[in-house]
């Protein structure tokens, strides 16, 4: 189970204080603090548009908890970069699964929700999952960073997450593209083959567009909807 209500408090305080001592260390040094803090209660979530934060994770604790949302709609690459990081980094992949399958979702709420109601959506196939998978855990890491779009603007390396309950980690939330692409070249880090095909940011198939050169990495997610975030980072 998540932390009791008892532990809430001192986990939140020890967020905040940890934001401001480790706000201008490396990610490696913020994720070896978090899996000496948390050891098995601390887990990894990836979408697996690149192995980065995996491989980071697996430094800082070999065999770590990957977890990965199969919503049902993924691209047949994104499945297949989740097999090869299992195949190749030491580390534990999770897959994640909605409660109902997309015939039954279709069923209940008719076909192509995502056309119609994406937010509800996202709430059955992502939101919900990750929440009743992060339950075994006291903190996650995300591979979030500030330069993605201005809704991830103001993210802070350790936050609090009220909602769950748990501290979150963004260690690479200061990363450019230009450092990220560095450290793939240097470590060989495997990225989802999508991503050099003109989807910068990949989520799931029917809901993900190419992007023009130079565009806002987002601007192929929900396009035409108004939509910028699926509900699994606020």
């Amino acid at each position: 189970m998540s932390a009791p209500a008892a532990e809430h408090s001192r986990l939140r305080a020890l967020a905040e204080a940890k934001d401001a001592e480790l706000a201008d260390a490396s990610a490696l040094a913020i994720l070896r603090w978090a899996a000496s803090e948390f050891g098995d209660r601390l887990c990894v979530t990836s979408s697996m548009a690149d192995a980065v934060l995996a491989h980071l994770a697996s430094q800082a604790r070999p065999g770590i908890d990957v977890l990965f949302l199969d919503t049902g709609y993924h691209f047949a690459e994104t499945l297949g970069t989740k097999d090869a990081v299992a195949a190749t980094l030491p580390v534990s992949v999770r897959t994640i699964q909605p409660r109902q399958t997309v015939a039954e979702q279709d069923a209940g709420y008719g076909p192509r929700l995502h056309d119609r109601d994406p937010d509800r959506c996202c709430a059955l196939r992502k939101v919900e999952p990750l929440a009743e998978a992060l339950a075994p855990y006291h903190a996650w890491a995300s591979g979030l960073r500030r330069d993605e779009a201005v809704t991830r603007a103001g993210i802070r390396v350790v936050e609090w997450d009220d909602r769950r309950g748990l501290v979150k980690i963004n260690p690479i939330a200061a990363w450019t593209d230009a450092e990220v692409a560095a450290y793939i070249a240097k470590h060989g880090v495997l990225v989802n083959p999508l991503v050099y095909d003109g989807y910068p940011s990949i989520g799931c198939a029917p809901c993900t567009r190419r992007v023009a050169v130079g565009a806002d990495a987002r601007a192929g997610r929900w396009a035409g909807l108004g939509k910028t975030e699926c509900g699994l980072h606020g």
